[in-house]
């Protein structure tokens, strides 16, 4: 018999007929009772055993984390908190679990104790839950572009620029590390290496992005980036996922419309798919709330803090008046604030985007026309000199979610800027191309998938969000 999903058997319409269930035991209470669950939602279904006509054996092979097949009758259930159950007639075990060994008992287990069991954590409620979101999250991103007539475009992993020009960025080279190819004055020969040329692990596509955009109109590239920041925070990976679609044609608010219409559907769609999820993991949160002082609590519940975005409009300030309405506030009067606002041209932290976003505006803000000398270089000069037309969303309870700008199309004004911070021409000479031939205004973003997860979920740390979570001094599993 075929078995059929746990999701699908707690939404049936008929009863009495008979089902097979595979699933994982969460829990086995009185030699009687199995809660399976199989990852199809965070919901288990109740197993009723016979256990006077079941082997003792059996029995006590019902663990804990044992994979099980169960084959009955589809019944209305008579306890709380389930709508049916399954009689079971039959039993296999088909995976034996060691109660005593396995890590994820039936009891509250610390974030950090989850973490260092990341290969078995998704078998909680919390992360088979995050995970599905996630999942759902990642769908909704393909479907809004796709929806819009854009073009998927995967960018390489690996790259010879740095499109940031941070220079944070994990080297690839197959030289042998005991025994490194030399020039004659010293230095490493790349030549040698398998590229023949020094590279890199990517930190964004943004750049190949734009020579597609160029080309195919609108764009987005979904993949995996790097950036070898030596940052041990809840709020940075090694190793993450970045959206970010590039528009020939679109100006920096076309590029703001483009943004924040995109959010308000990726999290509007999570809401609809992910009812039962999103409504365990707000409960988590505010269980996790209840430790903290009242000062570090969130002001809204995790579905009021996503309705919060889909319903208010995202307010547009400039850099120059978002830094006179911080300099003025009572928190940097007072000297509340960690990093003080004194003067034009500070770059602005996580505790002032918060301000901004949750006190003064409440509601999402995009702030635009940044200092040209706090942004990177591809960024467009605008007319004032001194300011680029980039801009950044901001989030309750989270800061920056997304980075974006209109592109610098002017090759001089291009040139001189790389000439300024050191940027090779003949390194980029291929992205110097695009603004040879056929240049025209265009724009795009970039957003950390997993900050968006981290959002919808309500984590707090960002190493929650992320299968397999890859951060300084840690590359288990």
């Amino acid at each position: 018999m075929k078995h059929t999903k746990v999701k699908d058997l707690l939404n049936s319409t008929q009863t009495l007929h008979e089902v097979n269930a595979k699933g994982w035991v969460r829990t086995f209470r009185n030699n009687q009772f199995i809660a399976l669950n199989d990852g199809s939602t965070i919901h288990n279904i109740q197993c009723v055993v016979d256990f006077e006509n079941t082997p003792e054996a059996t029995l006590k092979r019902i663990t804990t984390g044992a994979a099980v097949s169960v084959t009955g009758t589809l019944v209305e259930s008579k306890g709380a908190g389930q709508k049916f159950e399954i009689q079971v007639s039959k039993l296999e075990i088909l995976g034996d679990s060691d109660a005593e060994k396995f890590p994820m008992q039936p009891k509250k287990h610390s974030l950090e104790f989850l973490r260092e069991n990341a290969h078995l954590r998704v078998r909680t409620n919390a992360f088979g839950a995050i995970m599905r979101v996630r999942s759902v999250l990642a769908f909704a991103v393909h479907q809004y572009f796709q929806e819009k007539g854009f073009v998927y475009v995967n960018t390489p992993v690996i790259t010879g620029a740095d499109a940031e020009g941070a220079g944070e960025m994990f080297q690839v080279t197959s030289l042998p590390l005991d025994n490194l190819p030399k020039t004659e004055d010293g230095a490493i020969d790349y030549k040698k290496d398998f590229f023949g040329k020094h590279t890199n692990l990517t930190v964004s596509g943004q750049l190949e992005g734009e020579a597609f955009a160029m080309a195919l109109g609108q764009i987005y590239t979904f993949g995996p980036t790097f950036r070898a920041e030596n940052s041990n925070t809840s709020r940075h990976l090694a190793e993450f996922w970045m959206i970010e679609p590039e528009v020939a044609f679109n100006d920096l608010h076309d590029n703001m419309d483009l943004a924040e219409d995109f959010i308000q559907y990726v999290i509007k769609y999570t809401v609809d798919k992910c009812a039962d999820d999103l409504k365990f993991l707000e409960g988590r949160l505010l269980e996790e709330e209840k430790s903290k002082p009242q000062a570090e609590r969130s002001e809204m519940a995790l579905l009021e803090k996503l309705n919060f975005v889909l319903e208010n409009n995202f307010k547009r300030v400039s850099y120059t008046e978002a830094i006179d309405i911080l300099k003025n506030s009572t928190p940097n009067k007072k000297k509340k604030f960690n990093y003080i606002i004194e003067e034009w041209g500070a770059d602005l932290q996580s505790e002032h985007e918060r301000f901004l976003v949750e006190k003064h505006f409440k509601s999402p803000v995009i702030v635009y026309d940044y200092p040209a000398n706090i942004k990177s270089f591809y960024m467009r000069l605008n007319e004032d000199g001194k300011t680029v037309g980039a801009m950044d969303i901001l989030f309750p309870g989270i800061g920056e979610i997304v980075g974006g700008s209109q592109r610098e199309e002017r090759l001089d004004v291009l040139l001189e800027k790389m000439k300024v911070i050191g940027i090779d021409e003949e390194e980029l000479w291929w992205y110097l191309d695009t603004r040879r031939f056929g240049s025209a205004i265009h724009s795009g973003f970039g957003l950390g998938f997993e900050r968006l997860v981290l959002f919808v979920t309500g984590m707090t740390n960002i190493r929650d969000v992320i299968p397999f979570p890859r951060t300084p001094g840690s590359a288990e599993f």
